[in-house]
């Protein structure tokens, strides 16, 4: 009895293919002990993991039924409850520590506390320094009989190769706009509010759900993107200032800042679709007029250097850039209206 069929839902949506392939090797009883699960943040990787560790430590007689979302496994890791769980995040938005990494793997190599296996799942591993990430080697070299780590990056390029060679990859792709539109309805949000969120989601179907759930995402979108049109708008001095302002709020929180420069570049790919006269919708279509006028005020030579300039600050989030100065470069080389 092992029909796709008969199989229980896992609860993640626009990951069918990592579902798949992760209950046919609980089918065929041949799940790997370590998992490497990457993609942008708020795509769905914790939501995976989750589900993949109730299928592991499911009651259910049959392995096809797993998870059954009923039995005290199931319920224990939905309520974050599981002695046989571990969950290891950096505090206040800082990556995991070494010190915190051994405490993981002196708990992984400990016999289940009640059940099938200890679970350990790890967030945010690419941002981990690579002396921390060394700490990892010797549970993936000797792995305990009943222990499964799943490993959580946004890129598997800062994963040490040493750490990637002996992890199953679990690449997530973002979900298509359509499906997190439907999913987005489906939860009670009005359609065309739910068109835009998809849209702006970029298929990160994690950030969709907190969209219509917290306004707070929103409201910070509308915010950032108030920001980028008084830089704009502003001088050389209001520029400075502005990211004076911007630098003083993230601090040292890359993915703070990351979050930031998302928003502008949506916003800057909407101006230079425009200003080629491309008929798609825009993706901030709430703003579709005022992002009509500035297409028709700059060329569009010069959106594209923005969308670019913004596009490599994202990248320098990754080594060891200076936020502050980052910015600086960025708001004075962003164009304003001639």
């Amino acid at each position: 009895m092992n029909g796709e069929n008969e199989a229980a839902p896992w609860g993640v949506i626009g990951h069918e293919w990592a579902v798949g392939l992760l209950r046919r090797s609980l089918l065929n009883g041949r799940q790997r002990h370590a998992y490497l699960f990457t993609g942008a943040p708020s795509l769905g990787k914790r939501a995976l993991a989750l589900a993949f560790a109730r299928a592991l430590n499911c009651e259910a007689d049959q392995v096809c039924g797993r998870p059954c979302g009923k039995c005290r496994a199931c319920r224990d890791i939905g309520h974050s409850g599981d002695p046989d769980l571990i969950v290891a995040t950096g505090d206040d938005g800082a990556p995991l520590k070494i010190d915190a990494i051994r405490d993981v793997t002196r708990l992984l190599a400990l016999k289940p506390y009640s059940a099938r296996y200890r679970i350990a799942i790890l967030e945010d591993f690419d941002l981990v320094a690579p002396l921390a990430q060394d700490a990892l080697l010797k549970t993936l070299e000797e792995p305990a009989a009943r222990a499964i780590l799943i490993v959580l990056a946004n890129s598997a390029e800062r994963v040490l190769p040493t750490i990637r060679s002996r992890a199953q990859a679990i690449p997530l792709r973002p979900a298509p706009m359509e499906l997190v539109k439907n999913a987005l309805v489906e939860r009670g949000c009005e359609a065309e509010r739910a068109e835009l969120i998809a849209q702006l989601s970029g298929g990160r179907i994690g950030w969709a759900f907190n969209a219509i759930q917290d306004d707070e995402p929103m409201a910070f979108r509308r915010e950032m993107l108030d920001t980028l049109r008084g830089i704009v708008d502003g001088g050389r001095l209001w520029r400075i200032k502005a990211a004076e302002q911007l630098s003083q709020r993230v601090g040292n929180d890359k993915a703070a800042a990351r979050a930031i420069l998302e928003i502008w570049l949506t916003y800057w790919r909407d101006v230079l679709l425009r200003s080629h006269g491309c008929p798609v919708k825009p993706c901030n279509s709430d703003r579709a007029d005022e992002i009509q006028a500035l297409a028709m005020g700059i060329a569009p030579a010069r959106a594209y250097d923005a969308l670019a300039a913004t596009r490599r600050m994202i990248e320098a989030l990754s080594t060891n850039a200076n936020i502050r100065l980052a910015l600086d470069a960025l708001l004075l080389d962003y164009p304003g209206l001639e």
